[in-house]
């Protein structure tokens, strides 16, 4: 008799861990202790009150905070269980595959298509080909290549705020970066330029890993996948979004979430 295979229910490595990471600024300290672990191809927010240390854990993925004099952290991140912290890790190939836009869009002085292309050029990219390809791809992704595919070369800094935040995002698409770390990338839009952007995230999470700081609760809930709500650098829950929002465990993320502070 011929015992079929049992079904593999043991759940895939994440893509990001963070393992007891602290963090201090001087003699400040940013983050306590924090662990949490990142699924693939899924939208993880880092919400909680200013100053709760989410921008600080969202640049150490990419080691953004090297640039930061007087920094000391404590603890391991690994992307694909390998420590990217380790030594001889090779730091302008992490920045590649994770790629970062923040809160204010920043736009390159050039047109559209220069933006688009700059990284890649400067990777040493020289196939046209390839490189309009690119164009067309990131632009898509973005939500953003039917509004512009007949000016392309046209400014950047003409574009609308909201186009020029999805540009901020095609250009980080463009050099096909593994993970997508987005610091509030919605909230010097309106409404209309937020909803096309949450919606771009929705379709890019089947390509990518991203790791999201919502600007509001409203849409933290409306895009996790997954949920942590950090308080004074403590990650206090971390959940999936659908259970998180409407039912969460501890009575501070409760206190949060319903707006009795923060």
């Amino acid at each position: 008799m011929v015992i079929p295979d049992m079904p593999d229910h043991t759940p895939p490595p994440p893509k990001i861990r963070i393992e007891q990471v602290s963090y201090f600024y001087g003699a400040k300290q940013a983050l306590h202790d924090v662990t949490l672990d990142v699924p693939a191809h899924t939208v993880t927010v880092c919400f909680g009150p200013a100053g709760c240390g989410k921008t600080t854990l969202l640049r150490l993925i990419n080691r953004l905070n090297d640039l930061v004099d007087g920094t000391r952290r404590t603890g391991r991140i690994f992307l694909d269980d390998r420590d990217i912290y380790a030594p001889g890790a090779d730091v302008p190939r992490l920045r590649r595959r994770v790629g970062m836009v923040f809160a204010l869009p920043l736009p390159l002085p050039g047109t559209i298509r220069e933006n688009i292309i700059y990284g890649l050029k400067l990777a040493g990219e020289r196939s046209r080909t390839r490189l309009e390809e690119a164009v067309v791809r990131s632009l898509t992704q973005a939500a953003l290549w039917d509004e512009v595919k007949d000016r392309l070369d046209t400014p950047a800094m003409a574009m609308s705020g909201g186009q020029q935040q999805r540009l901020c995002i095609a250009r980080s698409l463009a050099l096909e970066p593994e993970v997508l770390l987005l610091d509030a990338p919605t909230s010097g839009l309106d409404p209309i330029s937020t909803d096309k952007v949450e919606e771009s995230l929705l379709t890019l999470k089947q390509s990518y890993t991203i790791v999201v700081v919502p600007h509001s609760i409203q849409q933290a809930a409306r895009i996790a996948d997954h949920a942590a709500f950090l308080l004074d650098g403590a990650l206090i829950e971390y959940r999936p979004g659908s259970e998180l929002f409407t039912n969460p465990h501890d009575t501070r993320t409760q206190d949060y979430v319903t707006g009795r502070f923060g």
